[in-house]
């Protein structure tokens, strides 16, 4: 016989204050667990197999009939279930609007020594990015570009931040993703035989008029201040995208998106 999920509805239950506190960076990084909020999100977690500890969901929120599947799967898989009250739920919820599902998953570390490269490697180096919404869009196109893995180097914005996970709609789980600070990135990129290629506007080189093909790893700098000085110098070769207005710059998730695939017509040509 299968047990009946807790009903949660006070909220003062300790599990609805644990997970609040998980939208805190400190409070993530002491328990060495993340919300992982959403249907697509946890539905994408499930497929990757990434452990999911406890699931919690409110029927009240559902957008949809595929909710009590999904919530089975979790079970099946391990997860502990808890239904929430709608009160409760919108609480601990991530979301203005949420969609009745809320999980919480242990966090993971990878290393430079566990990406699995191509013959002709194609990384995505990113430096000091701030902004959340910024890191996950910019997972979801390292995703569909095909990157080996994405670098996230000296993290101003936790990867496991809430608003990552939503960004990336679940991307996080399967796209490589290793933090560490820029000179050990640079040491193992130049072990690796593969071409530094940095953004940045103040260079005559046009990012379409390079070449970006075999080993390659583009890096972009972060929202306010572009890319350090220490990857300006290190890097084999800078590039910019042209600006024909007023704008002196764009958003670092839309210049990522337009040089990367750059590069994918390049390879796939």
């Amino acid at each position: 016989m299968v047990n009946l999920p807790e009903k949660i509805t006070s909220l003062q239950n300790p599990r609805v204050k644990q997970l609040v506190k998980l939208r805190d960076r400190r409070d993530r990084d002491e328990a060495g667990l993340f919300l992982v909020e959403g249907y697509r999100e946890v539905r994408r977690a499930l497929e990757k197999n990434i452990r999911l500890l406890e699931l919690y969901f409110c029927p009240d929120w559902f957008l949809g009939e595929n909710e009590p599947v999904l919530i089975e799967q979790a079970r099946q898989a391990g997860a502990q279930l808890f239904e929430l009250s709608k009160e409760a739920f919108a609480k601990c919820a991530y979301r203005d609007r949420p969609d009745g599902l809320l999980a919480v998953a242990p966090q993971w570390k990878h290393s430079l020594t566990d990406l699995k490269l191509s013959a002709a490697p194609f990384l995505l180096v990113v430096e000091s990015i701030e902004k959340p919404g910024n890191l996950g869009t910019i997972l979801r196109s390292a995703d569909a570009a095909g990157v080996d893995g994405v670098i996230v180097c000296d993290a101003v914005t936790d990867v496991f931040n809430p608003n990552v996970v939503r960004s990336s709609t679940g991307v996080l789980f399967s796209v490589p993703i290793v933090v560490a600070d820029s000179a050990s990135v640079h040491t193992w990129l130049k072990q690796q035989g593969v071409r530094i290629v940095a953004t940045t506007p103040d260079t005559p080189s046009l990012y379409t008029q390079v070449e970006l093909r075999g080993p390659l790893a583009i890096v972009m700098g972060s929202e306010q201040y572009g890319l350090s000085d220490f990857w300006l110098k290190q890097s084999d070769l800078l590039v910019r995208i042209p600006m024909a207005g007023q704008a002196d710059s764009l958003n670092v998730a839309m210049a990522t998106i337009i040089t990367l695939f750059e590069a994918v017509r390049q390879r796939n040509g």
